[in-house]
């Protein structure tokens, strides 16, 4: 398992996907903190922790691309056949993209303290405590390890990156809004939907980031179980 997990790692942080993808999320988040404490007064600590808590669908994207681009550009049957085993090529895929969605995440939550902090220590209101910005840092890099496992596991399951990648938006931007329509708590059961709660988006009113954790936790395993059966019966070529 240990040679798996390090071969997928190498194949996860060299590829251009990985730094198309840092880059990417690096200018994002410093965008996201720029507006989101340019655009208007921070009055509130639920409006200045949602402002330096950046957003985690980049990584869930990420993990999508990476994992279904095995199969468009045909490696994952070489793959098997090294492995011998597809569960265990496949947790090793997943634990690799989650290091590698840990060190963007990172990048993130450093890019977004950086130009973030500084801008809110001049707002209006309460302040940030030590402890509130830790909890926030610790339930992003959280969230972007967990939401980068979980779209090794959806790409695994529709192998075509287009495909992954439009339902992941569709579902972000076009039906999570309509859910709290329906049930104003049931959005933060969503997998995006904790995913915010545990990195700190809103005043984790409906959920704490604990059961965040849980519910986000509970969707990546589901997820990656059933590509794990998806895998054993189907074939590679």
């Amino acid at each position: 398992m240990t040679a798996l997990l390090h071969g997928e790692l190498i194949k996860a942080r060299t590829t251009r996907t990985m730094l198309g993808y840092a880059a990417l999320a690096f200018v994002v988040s410093v965008i996201f903190v720029l507006v989101a404490t340019l655009s208007g007064d921070l009055a509130s600590l639920a409006d200045k922790e949602t402002a330096i808590a950046g957003g985690p669908l980049l990584l869930l994207l990420f993990g999508i691309v990476g994992a279904a681009g095995e199969y468009r550009h045909r490696t994952a049957a070489p793959a098997a056949l090294v492995a011998r085993d597809r569960t265990r090529l496949l947790i090793a895929r997943a634990g690799a993209y989650g290091v590698a969605g840990l060190a963007i995440g990172l990048m993130m939550v450093t890019a977004t303290f950086a130009v973030g902090l500084p801008l809110i220590a001049g707002e209006p209101g309460p302040g940030l405590q030590t402890a509130t910005v830790i909890a926030i840092a610790a339930g992003s890099l959280a969230a972007a390890a967990l939401l980068t496992i979980m779209g090794v596991a959806v790409g695994t399951l529709l192998r075509n990156q287009v495909a992954g990648i439009v339902g992941a938006l569709v579902l972000a931007f076009m039906v999570q809004p309509l859910i709290p329509m329906i049930d104003e708590t049931a959005a933060d059961f969503t997998p995006m939907g904790a995913a915010y709660k545990l990195a700190g988006v809103g005043d984790g009113a409906s959920l704490a980031p604990g059961w965040a954790l849980l519910v986000l936790l509970g969707w990546t395993l589901t997820l990656l179980g059933a590509a794990v059966v998806a895998e054993r019966h189907r074939d590679l070529a």
